[in-house]
């Protein structure tokens, strides 16, 4: 395990997301209530969740970070089920931006994602939608264009009932490796060599995902660029 102690680091993004200022830089892709009740980022559907796939979103920070980064943000499940993803490294594809007006529209339909005009990582890291998901807890590390697998671990994190606090995520990426973490623990590895799942992805924006009706509370998001 890689002591992020160790790292050489620069912090070059950080946000309580603790109000509606907090967020003026993000983009909801889809329809979503975002509120702050505790002081921290609740998202949770706007829409039925019998409407499948309408319902989920995607809650984008605009800014466009490394592709050597160390990440951490807290997140507690209030409701389930339902999924919770991060993207990662996402932008457009034939080096297009993330938010070119060139790129078709996306609402949050999953699809759209990883066999649309966009590449990135999806790490899984809260999956409690479908009853295999539930009886068996992993977190899963996806890979696009395309809806490439590439790594799974344990989910340490447990259900709403006992999850009584904020738990720290920590993702590092850094030159072909990827590495996640909770609370100090790590749960996945990958390492990219750049053919079998396509192109390394290099830099690139984050995004927040949910399935719908999952309730979800982030806070304490920091981003540091890796030298």
């Amino acid at each position: 395990m890689t002591d992020i102690n160790a790292l050489n680091k620069e912090l070059i993004y950080e946000n309580p997301l603790s109000s509606p200022e907090d967020v003026a830089d993000f983009v909801l892709e889809g329809k979503a209530n975002i509120t702050f009740p505790e002081g921290k980022l609740r998202l949770e559907n706007a829409q039925s969740a019998q409407l499948g796939q309408k319902a989920n979103y995607v809650y984008w920070c605009r800014r466009v970070f490394p592709s050597d980064i160390l990440l951490e943000i807290d997140f507690r499940p209030l409701r389930e089920p339902g999924l919770a993803m991060l993207f990662f490294a996402a932008s457009g594809t034939n080096g297009r931006g993330l938010f070119d007006p060139a790129l078709k529209p996306r609402t949050g339909e999953y699809i759209q994602y990883h066999h649309g005009d966009i590449n990135a990582f999806h790490l899984s890291f809260f999956r409690r939608k479908e009853a295999d998901e539930r009886r068996f807890h992993t977190c899963n590390l996806r890979k696009s264009y395309g809806f490439h697998l590439v790594a799974q671990g344990a989910d340490p994190i447990p259900n709403v009932e006992d999850a009584d606090e904020m738990y720290r995520l920590t993702l590092l990426k850094r030159g072909r490796e990827l590495r996640f973490s909770v609370n100090g623990l790590e749960v996945l590895y990958f390492r990219d060599d750049g053919e079998a799942y396509g192109a390394l992805l290099g830099e690139g924006c984050i995004g927040l995902r949910q399935l719908a009706p999952m309730i979800g509370e982030y806070a304490n998001l920091k981003v540091y660029a890796i030298k």
